[in-house]
């Protein structure tokens, strides 16, 4: 009950994003029910409803992905001073969390439900002259043990993701040693007065002044801590990437003829070429952090002033945070501009269940890396601040996420491409 009264009493952009993940488990629950639905219709091909099937796991991951994303963007399970004394504690908050990403799943589940039997003629008779009658297996009988199976899957697994990600975590002690500062190029201990370094610009010197001046006074000054270390998933990244592409080389070379039904009419299309694909994809996602910590550290490179300075420590401080959902925006555009560029010459038949699976995947990935990029924005809300009391121009921040935004699309964006093209190589074969 207290999951309801929080998911009721939301703020209208949370509430929007939870109808999204509504959406999303819904479009990804119709194509679990259609690759029932064919395995219906066709029961002497179980090759056919089994891979089928297996497309439906990329909707299903990106799916799951935006809804833990989503609960762990949720403000109304945040923790916070005071919750605790009644019994609002980081286990609780971790359990509404859950049920609350279940109750958005359950719903999308219900609407595929819904949709499906209305298409099939089970509810209000056959619609649109029964063009769908064979993909849905209308007339026969459904098993509604295996429709509530395929449709229970996402909700499961988004709820048991969403409570493995919140877990408490026991962090011990927090340091009692001397803070590091932001925006400055070496640490030191609050409450002793340093000369600013060479070459520091003027809003990290009044930064300086500002943060003795109320250690004196014994408050804290407003700077948050220096950024993180660079993630290290970026070698393995460029490794998986490596054997990805590898992967596809070899398989197009070694095919015999047989292979897989890729989406949009791609018939014998081997296997390997798929595994590849799937490596390569995996290596982007895995390499986004690193390439992100690594493209903030390159902003601050050759004496940067203020603004270089603060779009590269951001980028630092959110390389963990916005990192792996651009990984994931550029496996799906690199994907998406492989399949485009081979549709130009052989026109393929591309469907309505592959344009959903699309949907459903590019729609996913996308809106993951708008929350957490709003996510990344309130986080820093009051660095920004901060800044403006001390004297910087109130355009700054929109000029520091214009700039970092410019960087990642230079850096990702030539990778994305050359990603592309070379994935597409041995399907064009």
């Amino acid at each position: 009950m207290l999951a309801l009264r929080l998911a009721r009493r939301a703020h209208p952009v949370v509430q929007l994003r939870r109808l999204l993940v509504a959406a999303a488990t819904g479009g990804t629950g119709f194509l679990l029910l259609c690759a029932l639905g064919h395995a219906l219709a066709h029961p002497h091909a179980p090759a056919g409803s089994v891979l089928r099937l297996a497309w439906c796991v990329a909707p299903a991951a990106a799916t799951v992905y935006f809804a833990v994303t989503v609960a762990r963007t949720d403000p109304g399970t945040r923790p916070r001073p005071g919750l605790s004394a009644i019994g609002l504690g980081p286990g609780r908050l971790m359990a509404i969390s859950a049920v609350t990403t279940a109750l958005s799943t359950v719903l999308g589940s219900l609407l595929a439900l819904f949709f499906f039997l209305h298409l099939r003629g089970d509810l209000t008779g056959m619609p649109f002259d029964g063009a769908a009658a064979d993909a849905l297996a209308a007339g026969r009988p459904l098993p509604l043990p295996a429709a509530l199976t395929l449709l229970a899957l996402v909700p499961a697994v988004a709820s048991a993701t969403t409570a493995l990600v919140l877990r408490p975590k026991d962090t011990g002690a927090r340091p009692t040693g001397p803070r590091t500062r932001f925006m400055a190029y070496d640490t030191f201990a609050i409450g002793r007065r340093t000369a600013p370094p060479a070459g520091a610009t003027r809003y990290e010197e009044e930064a300086d002044e500002e943060g003795a001046t109320a250690s004196e006074a014994g408050r804290t000054p407003p700077e948050p801590p220096a950024p993180r270390p660079a993630p290290g998933g970026l070698p393995w990244g460029i490794a998986v990437l490596a054997v990805g592409l590898a992967l596809e080389s070899y398989a197009d070379q070694s095919a015999d003829g047989s292979g897989l039904t890729l989406p949009g009419g791609f018939a014998d299309s081997p296997a390997g070429v798929l595994g590849g694909w799937l490596l390569t994809a995996l290596g982007l996602i895995v390499t986004g952090p690193g390439l992100t910590h690594l493209t903030g550290r390159l902003l601050q490179s050759v004496r940067p002033g203020a603004l270089r300075l603060l779009a590269g420590r951001v980028l630092q401080e959110e390389a963990r945070r916005i990192g792996r959902p651009l990984g994931v925006v550029c496996a799906v555009a690199s994907g998406a501009y492989a399949m485009v560029t081979l549709s130009s010459g052989v026109r393929p038949t591309v469907g309505p269940l592959t344009l959903l699976g699309a949907l459903v995947v590019a729609g996913c990935a996308v809106l993951t890396l708008a929350t957490a990029v709003v996510e990344a924005r309130r986080a820093h809300a009051d660095t920004t601040a901060a800044l403006v009391r001390l004297g910087a121009p109130r355009a700054l921040p929109r000029q520091a996420a214009l700039l970092r935004a410019a960087a990642l699309l230079a850096v990702f964006g030539p990778l994305t491409w050359t990603i592309a093209q070379l994935a597409a190589l041995p399907l064009a074969a």
